[in-house]
């Protein structure tokens, strides 16, 4: 069975080599990930892992993994931000609160779907001018669901969680390691 990973995502790629995991191709999925109107955060997360995973072209010994990662402030997602000034509205608005951080992942295999959600409790400290200023000069937001990065800059704005670091990352290892053997995908050191 090959591995496809439906993702350009190079965070994703490093998170599966700590699995020990090498997928066999990476084909990233081209999806609208607009929200429908109203739609919740955490529907929404499912919905676009599940999108993603059934759009990636696959033949049926091959097994597609894609994952969707979506800040949730309250009810309101807080996506990929367009450009610098929309970045700016993302982490003032998160700065001193606490949010959710939903990822979700789905396999498929020909037909067949496995799917799973983690969700992660965020607090962000409250940042000061030159905080914000600084990490929106660093470029660092860009591409990132809700405007930051754990695993980067924006640690030192990340005093506590509780849930998955790797979920808010992009891949909740964990649980990407119990869908994959339930797909039927062995890991590095599974007895054969």
């Amino acid at each position: 069975m090959k591995l496809v990973l439906g993702s350009a995502s190079p965070r994703r790629k490093e998170l599966l080599a700590q699995l020990g995991i090498r997928a066999d191709a990476i084909r990233p999925a081209d999806i609208d990930e607009t929200p429908a109107r109203a739609e919740l955060p955490r529907p929404y997360c499912v919905r676009m892992a599940r999108e993603k995973a059934l759009a990636v072209d696959a033949a049926p010994d091959e097994l597609v993994l894609c994952a969707d990662t979506t800040v949730a402030l309250g009810r309101r997602i807080l996506g990929k931000p367009e450009n610098a000034a929309e970045a700016a509205q993302f982490l003032i608005a998160l700065a001193g609160r606490r949010h959710r951080v939903i990822t979700a992942v789905a396999l498929r295999l020909g037909n067949r779907i496995w799917q799973r959600e983690v969700v992660t409790q965020v607090q962000m400290k409250r940042l000061s001018d030159q905080e914000l200023n600084g990490y929106l000069a660093s470029g660092e937001w860009e591409g990132k669901a809700g405007a930051y990065g754990i695993q980067g800059l924006a640690a030192a704005f990340i005093p506590w969680i509780q849930g998955s670091f790797t979920g808010v990352v992009g891949l909740p290892l964990a649980e990407t390691a119990v869908l994959l053997r339930a797909a039927g995908y062995p890991l590095p050191g599974d007895a054969a």
